[in-house]
């Protein structure tokens, strides 16, 4: 969420920010209006209190001097003044929430360094690493792979749950534990703590991070308790310290879960969304970030240089995209996107994004620091994937088969435990 005082001092700036997002500047003269709104009507307020306790004071002098007459008419004028100070209030009140669901529905402002462009389609590909190999005759997608080696069934999850939510057995479902004990060791080897998290959260965890309002149509809400199922780690990771004033010495603070994913936005047909392509309930593991705000764009250099080491292990083609800011998730300054090559579909697909959210998301959250001068500032949050499960799969899949079977990454072999799919 921005601050209403910066968007006062840099209005212009952040009118020019939000163009790129195509957002209409005028949300922003909005925001000034109801603040000064919301200035006049608290000192209003203030002075009508002030009146009323100056008035209560004379009001007891007057009693102890026996001028009740006098003393009855400022009782008057006192019982007005407390009327006056209520309808304030609630005034006041009603001001607040408003700008408080006005800043909600305005986005990060995107960083300098953010691409104009209006889809992914002018996203900037600042980075590729990997050979893509080159497959024998016949090679297949993940999905056949997947039936042909019966490792994970698709009908099957259609079956119990509906599409969108494959069933993983025998080496599939090894595989699957052995990514994830994999890439929660990577991020653990490299200064990460790991945490164990709740699947749920409640809506104010939601409107922390940023998902709530945003995305409130993509979440799974469990109405009865009014929990929402998660859409990623970061959500329940990164509201851990909300509410929180730190110390400077305890930052960074560095985190990283493994957690199911559920997400309602996946569609139902086409290529795109075949097998493992788009799910909606799959497995990631997440590192999260809270950061002096000086040092918040080397840690993103760095979290993006963990994710290409994880990746060059598993010697898969990968690519890095910067991405415009018609792209640009809502809550985040600048997010790098990596995709890797499926060779079987031709085609890239992502696997993660790895984010700098800079204040907006402390700011929401209330996550605050104490600096060397003592004074409380917002920190500076950071989340990436380090990996998302399901194309990271398909990846291995694809690249690796041979006539012979599906040759494992070395990485994970003492994973898994096993050298072929076959």
């Amino acid at each position: 969420m921005l601050v209403v005082h910066q968007i006062i001092a840099n209005k212009e700036a952040y009118s020019k920010a939000l163009a790129k997002r195509n957002v209409d500047s005028a949300i922003l003269d909005h925001v000034i209006s109801l603040d000064e709104q919301r200035k006049v009507t608290q000192a209003t307020l203030d002075n009508t209190l002030a009146d009323a306790n100056k008035l209560s004071k004379d009001i007891g002098v007057l009693f102890k001097n026996g001028e009740q007459q006098k003393a009855a008419i400022l009782k008057e004028k006192t019982a007005q003044l407390k009327e006056n100070s209520k309808a304030l209030a609630t005034q006041l009140a009603t001001i607040q929430e408003e700008l408080q669901q006005v800043l909600y529905t305005i986005p990060n402002i995107p960083d300098d360094s953010v691409p104009k462009g209006q889809s992914d389609a002018d996203n900037e590909e600042i980075f590729a690493e990997g050979e893509i190999p080159v497959l024998a005759e016949g090679a297949l997608p993940h999905w056949e792979l997947a039936k042909k080696y019966d490792i994970i069934d698709f009908e099957l999850g259609v079956k119990i749950a509906g599409a969108g939510f494959p069933v993983y057995k025998g080496k599939g479902a090894r595989l699957q534990r052995a990514l994830i004990n994999y890439f929660l060791d990577k991020n653990t080897a490299a200064g990460y703590t790991e945490y164990q998290v709740p699947h749920l959260v409640n809506e104010t965890s939601g409107y922390g991070t940023g998902q709530l309002p945003d995305k409130e149509g993509q979440m799974y809400h469990a109405t009865q308790d009014d929990l929402y199922l998660i859409p990623t780690a970061e959500v329940p990771v990164t509201n851990m310290f909300r509410d929180e004033l730190v110390t400077e010495k305890q930052l960074p603070m560095c985190c990283t879960a493994y957690t199911p994913c559920f997400r309602r936005e996946a569609g139902s047909y086409g290529a795109d969304v075949r097998g493992l392509n788009r799910l909606h309930q799959f497995d990631k593991v997440e590192i999260v970030r809270v950061e002096k705000p000086e040092n918040s764009y080397p840690a993103l250099e760095g979290m993006v240089d963990h994710v290409k080491d994880i990746l060059r292990e598993l010697e898969l083609p990968y690519r890095v995209l910067r991405l415009c800011a018609g792209d640009l998730g809502f809550t985040a300054a600048l997010t790098y996107d990596f995709e890797v090559f499926s060779t079987a579909q031709d085609r890239w697909l992502e696997i993660s994004s790895v984010s700098n959210f800079e204040s907006y998301q402390a700011n929401r959250l209330k996550l605050r620091y104490k600096d060397s001068a003592g004074k409380n500032q917002l920190a500076h949050t950071l989340n990436g994937s380090a990996l998302a499960l399901p194309r990271v799969l398909a990846g291995i899949l694809e690249n690796y088969q041979t006539p012979k079977g599906i040759k494992m990454p070395e990485a994970l072999v003492s994973y898994c435990g096993f050298e072929w799919i076959d």
